[in-house]
């Protein structure tokens, strides 16, 4: 069984790529987001990284996700095809004001980093509760005083 096999085009359409984004391609970790009840979810795939080799730092409102994937070869290999992304790739996200950073989780399963960030409990809904009309009888007078002013400033 051979690895390689001799295919012009490829060639062409793989100097194609490097030449048009950058020498080992795009060095963006796809991700997935979405909101789950009260927490928000974002997984990025990080096939062949170890976990040891992710980092995710927050500062403010500001997520940043490192990861690392070394080369399998090793010193005295011969290399025939590498079309395998290396190197340090990262990705940030900007977090609204309605999410809680100080409580994200990450984890890593399979190759997919998952993080959760919650919904901030001040952004939650709440029920507000309704008063009966005798708990503001404090208040009523001062609107009817207004209202009384306003009537005898239009007549």
């Amino acid at each position: 069984m051979t690895l390689m096999r001799f295919d012009p085009f490829r060639d062409l359409e793989r100097l194609t790529e490097q030449a048009m984004v950058g020498a080992r391609g795009p060095r963006a970790m796809p991700i997935e987001a979405f909101r789950r009840g009260d927490q928000f979810i974002v997984a990025l795939d990080l096939p062949g990284v170890d976990p040891g080799d992710v980092d995710v730092t927050v500062e403010r409102n500001v997520v940043t996700v490192r990861a690392r994937r070394a080369p399998l070869r090793r010193e005295g290999d011969e290399l025939v095809v590498d079309e395998r992304p290396q190197g340090e790739f990262s990705r940030q996200f900007f977090l609204g004001d309605n999410l809680d950073s100080t409580r994200l989780s990450a984890e890593v399963d399979h190759g997919v980093l998952v993080l959760g960030i919650p919904v901030a409990e001040a952004s939650k809904p709440r029920k507000v509760e309704i008063g009966s009309g005798t708990e503001t009888s404090e208040k009523k007078p001062q609107i009817v005083e207004k209202a009384s002013r306003e009537e005898h400033a239009n007549a």
